[in-house]
């Protein structure tokens, strides 16, 4: 398991049936986790004394109660600066389990040792564009989402990223791939994180599990000569972290050499000493992965 655990201003306090008791900066927030599973006692202060609690409907759905939080405010994670808020799907613009691949892939860009040219799709708030940004690559940064963009926007200019070279493209990814191939555009590394399911903007049916290899094959062709390293987050729940293995391999080692490894993304848990898992990622990388 990959272990996101540089964090000052995000900790995951305890999680319970259900929910994760978080804080982010000053604030402590209660959010819905499917995988805490298990009915620990809940000891900790904090379920007590929370600033917001997300509650799902029963109809759909959910909102926050007792919202004692601020419109907006900024964490920071290492040299990086963020701008989180509550949003009406539980989230807060940012996933902190994420910060074990910006490491991953600042790392990769730094010890390069030429220009790296980043892709990356379905970018969301851009937690991994101001990484890699922050890093020295050239960034292409793609989400269907205008508004979402902008966020991403404010997330390198509250980095300090504002003059870095990012495009900011707010587009369908699989049509953005295929003008970039057209357009003989080439890049060094690539970051994807599909959604699990959705809809494209002609109404087109995305599913991870019947698309994603079609779109990792068609992606491949916007690498350039010397690739560095291909990364693919999946949130899908029953895919398991071999399978991103196995398609890397099959997509890109038997291309370009190197090789894969896939894992769980966890967080530590400040109550309990044990892991929260967090989703998955799979990694390719030139040089072979221990």
């Amino acid at each position: 398991m990959w272990v996101s655990d540089g964090w000052k201003d995000y900790e995951l306090l305890d999680c319970s049936s259900g929910e994760k008791l978080e804080r982010w900066g000053s604030y402590t927030l209660v959010r819905p986790d499917p995988q805490a599973i298990w009915h620990t006692s809940r000891t900790h202060p904090g379920w007590n004394r929370y600033d917001a609690r997300y509650v799902r409907s029963r109809s759909g759905g959910g909102g926050w109660e007792r919202n004692r939080l601020p419109e907006r405010w900024t964490v920071t994670y290492k040299n990086l600066t963020f701008h989180v808020k509550p949003t009406n799907f539980k989230h807060t613009g940012l996933f902190p389990e994420q910060a074990a691949n910006w490491d991953f892939a600042a790392q990769q860009i730094r010890s390069a040792g030429r220009p790296i040219r980043v892709l990356n799709l379905f970018a969301y708030t851009g937690g991994a564009t101001v990484a890699c940004a922050a890093a020295g690559a050239s960034v292409c940064h793609v989400d269907a989402a205008r508004g979402m963009v902008a966020w991403a926007r404010e997330n390198a200019a509250a980095s300090g990223l504002e003059d870095r070279p990012i495009r900011w493209i707010v587009d369908d990814c699989a049509k953005f791939v295929e003008r970039e191939i057209r357009r003989g555009r080439r890049y060094d590394a690539v970051i994807m994180d599909p959604p699990s399911y959705g809809r494209g903007p002609s109404g087109e049916v995305w599913k991870l599990e019947e698309n994603l290899w079609d779109f990792v094959e068609l992606t491949a062709q916007v690498l350039s000569d010397q690739p560095l390293f291909f990364l693919i987050n999946s949130y899908t729940t029953g895919l398991a972290p071999a399978v991103l293995t196995y398609l890397l391999e099959s997509v890109l080692t038997r291309r370009y050499g190197g090789g894969a490894r896939s894992e769980e993304l966890g967080l530590p848990v400040t109550a309990s000493g044990l892991i929260l898992p967090c989703g998955a990622t799979g990694r390719w990388t030139k040089e072979k992965q221990p």
